[in-house]
């Protein structure tokens, strides 16, 4: 097994990161394994997305280090890191006429050498990753009169078509239906089953409760907490972090977490001693 199939999929050393003179990341520390799903948690501002950025090339200015597969990404050609890391963006507006299938293509670019067609075994994977995706019934259909949601299915086909090592996800399932969010959660966990680290960006914290094997807490850029999704997500820290006050319970039929950020009627209640206390540990 050569060095970069051994290595971690994901190794953090001290990271920092500014846009010109505003820090965004500060000393971040962590290691995630192949196989894992991660969920990249915190407020707005955090620096969830700048994360997603310099692992993906994007932001390449850093300091300390950022490894995916055994290299450092700002040493790593794009073309070779695309290789191994695939990004499913928010959103992503496409400017020219392209289809479904012909956006989810683009995510075998990365495997061909210059400019070169794809070959009958790619459109097959891009098919399949339509199918997997939930979004085969939008192969031959423009992205421009697709909804947000639509999108955002082929958007993850075209990340599955890449075939990654690392799959990095930034607020992928915010734009869908209650239906696709679990389908596209259920994805990830086969995807992260079959040997591939798997970082998501989460808002709903139920959903990374639910499905991820860790999370990696943010705020203000700074690691507050990274480790067992159980352990991580306390009422404390979570109300410290978030600014407002968040029950946590457990979810009787999973065994999951239940997050529930309370209302000022929830909070008066819990003041007046009329509900129960949150859980804090």
């Amino acid at each position: 097994m050569d060095d970069a199939r051994s290595a971690p999929a994901i190794e953090l050393a001290g990271l920092g990161a500014r846009y010109r003179t505003r820090a965004v990341l500060h000393d971040l520390t962590a290691t995630i394994a192949a196989g894992e799903v991660v969920g990249l948690l915190g407020p707005n501002g955090s620096g969830k997305t700048s994360l997603v950025r310099v692992l993906s090339g994007v932001l390449r200015q850093y300091s300390g280090g950022a490894r995916v597969c055994g290299e450092e990404v700002r040493a790593t050609p794009q073309r070779e890191l695309a290789r191994r890391v695939a990004v499913v963006p928010h959103d992503a507006r496409v400017e020219f006429p392209f289809t479904a299938l012909e956006v989810v293509l683009l995510g075998r670019h990365p495997h061909h050498a210059g400019f070169a067609f794809e070959a009958a075994r790619d459109i097959e994977l891009a098919r399949t990753a339509l199918a997997r995706a939930g979004a085969a019934a939008l192969a031959d259909r423009p992205l421009g009169e697709l909804s947000t949601g639509e999108r955002q299915r082929v958007l993850f086909a075209r990340a599955l078509a890449q075939e990654p090592r690392v799959l990095l996800l930034d607020e992928a399932v915010s734009a869908l239906d209650l239906r696709y969010q679990v389908e596209l959660c259920d994805r990830l966990r086969e995807i992260a089953a079959a040997g591939t680290a798997v970082v998501s960006v989460f808002h709903d914290l139920n959903l990374a409760a639910e499905y991820c094997d860790r999370v990696l807490l943010l705020h203000a850029g700074r690691l507050a907490a990274f480790g067992p999704t159980a352990e991580v997500l306390t009422w404390a820290r979570l109300t410290e972090v978030y600014e407002t006050e968040i029950y946590v319970d457990v979810n009787d039929l999973t065994g999951s977490l239940v997050v529930t950020p309370l209302s000022s009627r929830a909070r008066r209640a819990l003041a007046a001693g009329r509900g129960p206390s949150p859980r804090v540990d």
